[in-house]
């Protein structure tokens, strides 16, 4: 069997004369689990695959087969029932990019127990909410930094967990996950469940308030066929990399489902803080094919300078995350040969939008709607936008939730219904189409400046800003004005060859580059310098705290 046609067990996938997906026709088992219909399924039809490459910064080296991770995710998952933990059970998982995590998340799939990943980022009070918030009974985390102080601060006010298990390390109170399995076999007899039940829980990042809960089914690994084969150009020999820790989603979308139900090999740097140095050698030395990251991690690349390194073996990237600055498209291209291929997705779904193999991407462009998903741009009423008018992305849903798409978010019914009703789903984002059917990013609904009855997006002037050599980080937002209603301000951190020139000249500098590279209507009438912008755990920047800074 030709192990990267293994995906097509589960759907049927149509081409144009470019070679670009048109439709997708699944056809999924009532009874589909990733842990059984993947994992396994490929351990027996190929046991010596390479499944995952692991390295760490301490120079550690593992090589995973399909058979191996079968074989593990058994010893987890009859470790795990031994100690009680059974179907619909909530396991807060914080392992930063450990090995473990995918034990861990095939045994639960296996076991049909709901992972919740979390960062190591996290403290006290976000743990503390998070189990109070999702009914946390069992914690799997790591020995490393102070992740495991945190978490026992939380539990002196929290009394459900039933057992807690750490990760490459002993503490006292806490089961040693990797002593323990090693009591277990690696065989286990299939575990039945309904391809509808509960899976996944993400709390979401959010610029705004608490963290909502968004709860998958199993349908959600096999609507990340699409952004794996469709996007990641997934083929039979790839080595994918996607930078990300396991406690955020992109882990899942580009380490996970996708990648290994197409029968793939995934890489993982185990590091803690990110040099674009060491990416770049490991990119160079272990013959990465395949490369996702977000445009941050694509600019600080380019800054390193690339030149240095043989990326001769890559041969394809895509980045998702925030919206792609063109100048960053132009360097990459211009050093690697390759093409950015942008895609867009949240929390709730899978890839939404995307340049996929076979087009044409536009620089700054999202791409366009993916099969799957039946996308629209529509202004506050709900009705179609013509090209070229900035309205909300949405998902229309008239023929039942996508595969992919959340299944609600957990406990929290008046949410889900503002945010997925009369057959739409609101993805809160903002942004254009022009007449090709290609898609801009403009901004969050929240984040739109109208100024003196213009509606200006953040990320357009961001864009042009950033291309300034001064500037290093950048969040536009409105600030209020008594004759405008609104005028756009830019909170800017300074390079470190500009950090003591933050001065009127400059800020006369900054505005007459916007002028004369974009409408001069939307050039930034205030500009403040600052040592760092308000972000949010997942490096998300809250417009809303300078905002609400400004407004007090």
């Amino acid at each position: 069997m030709d192990m990267n046609e293994f995906y097509k067990r589960f759907l049927t996938d149509t081409f144009d004369s470019n070679g670009t997906l048109t439709k997708i026709d699944f056809h999924v088992p009532e009874n589909f689990n990733f842990g059984y219909d993947v994992i396994d399924e490929i351990a027996k039809l190929d046991p010596d695959r390479r499944a995952m490459v692991w390295v760490n910064e301490e120079g550690e080296e593992h090589i995973f087969t399909y058979s191996e991770l079968m074989k593990k995710s058994n010893q987890t998952a009859n470790m795990l029932l031994a100690h009680g933990i059974k179907k619909g059970d909530k396991v807060l998982s914080v392992l930063k990019r450990h090995y473990q995590f995918w034990f861990l998340t095939i045994a639960l799939c296996k076991i049909g127990a709901i992972i919740i990943p979390a960062t190591n980022q996290l403290m006290k009070k976000d743990y503390t909410y998070r189990f109070n918030a999702a009914d946390v009974k069992y914690v799997v985390a790591t020995a490393e930094g102070e992740v495991i102080e945190h978490i026992e601060e939380a539990l002196n006010e929290y009394g459900k967990i039933s057992e807690k298990f750490v990760v490459r390390g002993d503490r006292d109170g806490w089961i040693s996950f990797d002593k323990e399995i090693e009591n277990y076999p690696d065989t286990l007899e299939r575990i039945e469940n309904n391809v509808n039940d509960d899976m996944l829980l993400y709390f979401t990042s959010g610029t705004t308030g608490y963290p909502k809960m968004v709860l998958h089914s199993h349908y959600y690994a096999i609507g990340h066929i699409q952004t794996a084969k469709h996007w990641h150009n997934i083929m039979d020999d790839t080595l994918h990399f996607t930078i990300s820790e396991s406690g955020w989603g992109k882990c899942m979308w580009g380490k996970m489902y996708g990648q290994l139900t197409c029968a793939a090999a995934i890489f993982v740097y185990d590091f803690n803080r990110f040099h674009s140095a060491d990416i770049l050698q490991k990119i160079q030395d272990y013959k990465v094919t395949s490369l996702c990251a977000p445009p941050t991690m694509f600019r600080m690349f380019i800054k390193e300078g690339i030149e240095g390194y043989d990326l001769s073996n890559l041969k394809y990237s895509t980045i998702a995350g925030e919206a792609l600055n063109p100048e960053v498209y132009n360097r990459w291209l211009e050093y690697t040969g390759l093409k950015l291929m942008e895609g867009f997705g949240q929390t709730e779904t899978t890839l939404v939008i995307a340049n996929l193999p076979g087009m044409e991407p536009k620089p700054g462009s999202m791409g366009k709607p993916t099969p799957l998903y039946d996308v629209d741009i529509v202004d506050e009423d709900g009705n179609s936008l013509p090209a070229g008018e900035t309205g909300e992305i949405v998902i229309r849903t008239h023929e039942g939730p996508n595969i992919g798409m959340f299944k609600e978010y957990y406990k929290n019914p008046e949410e889900t219904q503002k945010s997925w009703n009369n057959n739409m789903y609101h993805t809160g984002d903002t942004a254009w189409r022009d007449e090709d059917g290609y898609l801009w990013y403009v901004g969050r609904t929240d984040d739109v400046i109208k100024a003196s009855g213009y509606r200006i997006g953040p990320f357009e002037i961001e864009s042009v800003l950033m291309e300034h050599p001064s500037v290093l980080e950048v969040a536009v937002t409105g600030a209020k004005d008594p004759i405008r209603g609104q005028v756009v301000k830019a909170t800017i951190v300074l390079t470190k060859d500009y950090k003591d020139k933050g001065d009127e000249k400059l800020i006369k500098e900054l505005q007459d580059y916007v002028k004369k590279n974009t409408a001069p209507y939307k050039y930034p009438r205030i500009v403040e310098f600052v040592d760092e912008l308000p972000k949010t755990i997942s490096g998300k920047i809250r417009r809303v705290e300078i905002r609400d800074n400004d407004n007090k």
